[in-house]
This record gives structure tokens, sequence and C-alpha cells, in this order.
């Protein structure tokens, strides 16, 4: 929980700076798109290398070595003195932002296995809490004028400090030799991964598209105050975050094929909800419930990931978090696209399909849900 609360924390942090340093370093919104795309470039490069680490070293090792270092790379975006500086400085925090990503869950994985009960949700829970603290916590230290380089520094000592205190708490795992070890072709890939991989596309596609263009919905097609666009995603956040910490309760419950459909169908129901409505106080329920429907589907798919059978539980994590992070990355612009096109209430439906289409491939988590054995790589039947 605490590695998570912290990833959440430093994610923030420099979200909530992004703004200073953009006016420090004097660029405009293209160039600063343009470095922000080098972080998320980092992330996806390495996510494989990730996965080997945790099959070579283990998720212990992994997670608090990557943690502690994420938590100092913060301080190179303080430290640029143009573009291609922050670029590459971003490049490195998106690296370790991903390798401590898919050690993190992978060290949960192990812990649910030890608990014999859903973990997940409320790890997931605690990066969304740590984001609205960090958020919270930067506006206010940016208000006070303090500069972003002292804020990353100070914010990178505590937090690194804070995964090194905990390193005793973490389970100590050996990776297990097994068919594909951490590196899976595409010929490689069962069934089951790779729809797990699909729903996570599809949901990360979906959520990156709600985190850019919910406010910008709300303030040029519904035509809203600053304030009220700015509440779309405030109270999409809040209702994620909200369910999140019941989401293992939920699972628990109804199981994870009946959590990823029914979530999914509450998103779309929800989205569809915002997308009909013409007054923007109306619309705010719709972004709440697309919210709690999305809250719980992402930590079930990664924690999925780790436990395919003949899967090396880093290798199988990284491959669902390597391929939902490419639909993050083209998410937002495909809407951006498409609502040249279509006019962006329309090009939102695109995630309404992305539900849809997660609903029906959460069919694939029936195999993991009864503990039966992976289906042959021949049959895609999901």
């Amino acid at each position: 929980m605490v590695l998570f609360l912290v990833h959440g924390l430093v994610t923030a942090t420099w979200v909530s700076r992004i703004p200073a340093v953009q006016s420090a370093l004097h660029l405009n919104n293209g160039v600063l798109g343009l470095t922000l795309l080098s972080s998320a470039i980092g992330a996806v490069t390495t996510i494989p290398f990730a996965g080997w680490l945790v099959s070579r070293y283990g998720s212990r090792k992994t997670s608090t070595g990557s943690g502690v270092l994420f938590c100092l790379s913060i301080s190179l975006p303080g430290l640029a003195f143009n573009a291609v500086s922050l670029a590459a400085g971003l490049f490195i925090y998106g690296a370790l932002a991903a390798t401590m990503d898919v050690s993190m869950n992978a060290q949960g994985v192990e812990v649910e296995k030890e608990m014999k009960r859903p973990t997940m949700s409320r790890f997931h829970g605690m990066f969304s809490l740590g984001g609205m603290l960090g958020a919270g916590l930067g506006g206010l230290i940016a208000a006070r004028g303090v500069l972003p380089l002292e804020h990353f520094l100070l914010s990178g000592a505590v937090n690194a400090l804070a995964c090194a205190a905990i390193w005793s708490w973490l389970l100590e795992t050996h990776a297990v030799p097994v068919a594909g070890d951490h590196r899976l072709p595409l010929s490689k890939i069962p069934p089951v991964l790779f729809a797990l991989s699909a729903i996570g596309f599809c949901i990360l596609l979906s959520e990156g598209a709600m985190a850019d263009w919910t406010a910008v919905y709300l303030r040029q097609v519904l035509k809203a105050d600053q304030g009220t666009a700015a509440a779309g995603y405030a109270v999409f956040s809040a209702a994620m975050a909200t369910f999140r910490f019941l989401g293992d309760m939920i699972t628990a419950r109804l199981g994870p094929l009946l959590t990823v459909r029914g979530g999914s169908m509450v998103a779309a129901a929800g989205l569809l909800w915002a997308l009909a409505m013409r007054s923007p106080a109306l619309s705010l329920p719709g972004f709440a419930l697309a919210g709690a429907g999305f809250s719980v589907i992402i930590p079930l798919v990664f924690g999925s990931g780790g436990r395919v059978p003949g899967i090396n539980p880093g290798a199988g994590i990284a491959t669902v978090t390597g391929i939902g992070y490419v639909g993050f990355i083209v998410g937002p612009p495909t809407i951006g696209f498409a609502s040249q096109l279509v006019t962006l209430r329309y090009s939102l439906g695109v995630v309404v399909m992305c539900c849809l289409a997660s609903a029906i491939l959460a069919r694939s988590m029936k195999t993991l849900e009864s503990g039966g054995p992976a289906p042959a790589a021949t049959e895609l039947h999901f």
C-alpha cells in the first residue's frame, strides 16, 4: 500500500508543476506535448525490461530499487534548461515509473496469494489517493511560490525514504522458470493473456481519453464555466478512488468476470448519460458513474495477468501493462483526430465502444476464476 501511495504522490507532484516548468522554459503547448510524450515512450519501451528484472531478481528487490530511483528521478524535470533536456529527463522518469509499476503490481499478486483474498483494488485505491494528495499539496506549494526544483527535491527525498523504509515489510519472491520466462513472443502469448491485454488496452485508452478530454468537452460542447469544466474530471477521479477501496469487497462477492463485465457496462452507461445531457450539471453524474465503472477493472486485469498458468508473474504483468500503456498513449490523440471529423461528442463514443469491447472480453477471466488451465494457443475463445 505504501508503494502504491508513493507512486501516486510522485506522479501527481510532477503533474501539478507542469505549468510552472512550461513557463520557466518558455515552451508552447505543441513543444510541451512532445516533451510529455517522451515520458510515455520511456515507459512503454522499458516495460519488457521491467518484466525481466522481476523474473530475475524478484518483485521485492525490483520494486524497492526502482521505487527509490523513481522518487529521485522527479528532480530531473526541475533541472531541465530547454525542451531537449526536459524530454531526456522525462524519458528516464517514465522508464522508472513503468519499472516500479510492473514490480509493485507483481508484489501485489504475491500478497493476494498469501492473503487468499482480493487486495489489488485497494492497492490501486492507494495510488488514486496518492494522486489526490499529491495534486493538492502541489497546488498549495505552487501558490506559495516555491520553485519546481525545490519542490521536486523535497518530495523525492521524502518518498524515497518511505520506499526504503518498507523494504523489510515486503514479501521475498523468487522467480520460478516457466515456459516463455520473461520474454513472451507474440506466438507464445496464451489467448487468455491476449484477452486481458486487450481489456487493459480498452480501459486505459478510455481513462486517458477521460483525463484529457472531459474538461474540454464540458467547456467547448456544453459551454460550462471553467470551474464546472474542471469538476468533470474531479468527480470522475473521486468516484474511481472511492470504488477502488470498495473493489476488493465487490470482487470477493461477484468474482472477477462479473466485476469486469459489470464495471464496463456501468462505465458505458455513465458516459452515454454524460454525452446525452445538454446541461453541464446533469452530465456530471454520468462522469462520476464512468469513474466508478472503470475503478476496479485495471487492478483486476493487472493482477490476473500475474496469475496466468505457465507464465511468469512478472512477464504476465509486463505484457498486460505494456499493451495497456499503448492504449493510454493513443487514446487522447485518437479522440482529438476523430473530433475534427465528427465533433467531440460523437468522437467520445469511441470510449463507449471500448467499454462494450471490455465487457465482451471479460469472458476470458472465467478461466482464471475457475482455476482451470489456460486455453491452448490456437483456441481464441474470448
